[in-house]
């Protein structure tokens, strides 16, 4: 017997990258909005795409069962970006009012969204339009403002510190450092855990510009005392001290001229400073794919359901987040247009220095 609920017809996206977990909260929301509330579910394909064209469809509990395992998401996604840079894109204005059409259209009493900063911020600027919006915040790079977790960062962990693990033994092997590169474009949240997780001798993050004298300092030192192999952990948005100092523009060109990634360029100073061989390795999108982790698998559940519980009390122009050890939801003017950096007085940052890890500076 369903409980009474405020919400009776919601439309669910996924947009933004992929992660592991998305499914994983799809089916959280669905088999509670439906199971326990009475819900009707409509799934909108390829993010905000699919409410731009009216690619939606009306989602059973065949739809949603089966699939807490499954990586990627059943509804598809996409990087549209409705609003864009409005002063840019003349069909913005033309893309928000299809996606508003769309919304009454279907019938919709509140739009359900899992996506990332830009998902979330997109799904705000709708609930300024007058939108009923509720958001789910997943991400490998655990930097959305409002949560202490997102879900997919994770499973990511797990990835990035095993890729770690194994380089460790061909690092060995041939007596070279090599350098790994993590996601993570704003925020170093996965390169400082996976690199303490992996026992990285370097982590570099772009929270703190490093300085290519004290990491070839570290690495001679390792050397002297014997160790003939380092791992380097970097961040894609590691930066120098002196590209730190450079304004956005400039920064651009200079990453063109000496790409193509963060771990090029620093397997490529390490070399030209310490004379050591020096091989890069970029993880890319391996980070995001697969089955998500037990751990991602709960907290996107509990996302879900908490979710649901949102639409049946009708309290929509929020984010569900983990808060503590506490499942809650903020406003969603709260991750809004932010980005959640890394502290420099976190604590793992002190924590990788006390285990003798170097981190740039």
């Amino acid at each position: 017997m369903s409980i009474q609920s405020k919400t009776k017809r919601f439309g669910i996206l996924t947009a933004g990258g992929d992660c592991p977990g998305l499914n994983a909260a799809i089916r959280g929301v669905c088999r509670a909005a439906h199971d326990q509330y009475g819900m009707e579910i409509i799934g909108i394909a390829n993010g905000f795409r699919g409410l731009i064209v009216e690619d939606a469809k009306v989602l059973k509990p065949d739809d949603f069962t089966g699939i807490l395992t499954r990586g990627g998401t059943i509804l598809g996604s996409s990087r549209e970006k409705p609003f864009g840079a409005a002063d840019k894109d003349e069909d913005a204005s033309e893309k928000v009012s299809a996606i508003k059409e769309t919304y009454s259209k279907l019938g919709l009493d509140c739009l359900v969204i899992l996506g990332g900063n830009g998902t979330n911020t997109t799904g705000y600027n709708f609930s300024r339009e007058g939108l009923n919006i509720i958001g789910l915040p997943k991400t490998i790079d655990n930097d959305i403002v409002g949560t202490d977790r997102t879900f997919g960062f994770h499973s990511a962990l797990a990835i990035g510190t095993e890729a770690i693990d194994r380089l460790h033994s061909t690092a060995q092997s041939h007596s070279r450092v090599i350098v790994i590169e993590l996601m993570g474009h704003k925020a170093g949240w996965l390169a400082l855990y996976a690199g303490v997780a992996g026992g990285g001798d370097i982590i570099l993050i772009p929270e703190i510009p490093y300085d290519i004298n004290v990491i070839a300092g570290h690495l001679e030192k390792r050397a002297k005392s014997g160790k003939t192999f380092s791992i380097v952990v970097v961040a894609e948005g590691a930066l120098s001290v002196q590209e730190d100092r450079l304004d956005k523009k400039a920064r651009k060109q200079y990453r063109i001229e000496n790409g193509p990634s963060a771990a090029y360029r620093i397997a490529r100073e390490i070399l030209a400073a310490t004379g050591m061989e020096t091989r890069a390795t970029v993880l890319g999108y391996v980070q995001r794919g697969g089955i998500p982790s037990a751990s991602d698998r709960v907290l996107a559940t509990s996302l879900g359901t908490a979710a649901a519980k949102l639409l049946a009390d009708g309290k929509y122009g929020r984010m569900v987040a983990l808060v503590g050890s506490e499942i809650a939801s903020v406003d969603l003017s709260v991750p809004e247009g932010k980005v959640k950096n890394v502290p420099v007085d976190h604590y793992m940052i002190s924590t990788a220095r006390a285990v003798g890890t170097c981190m740039g500076v």
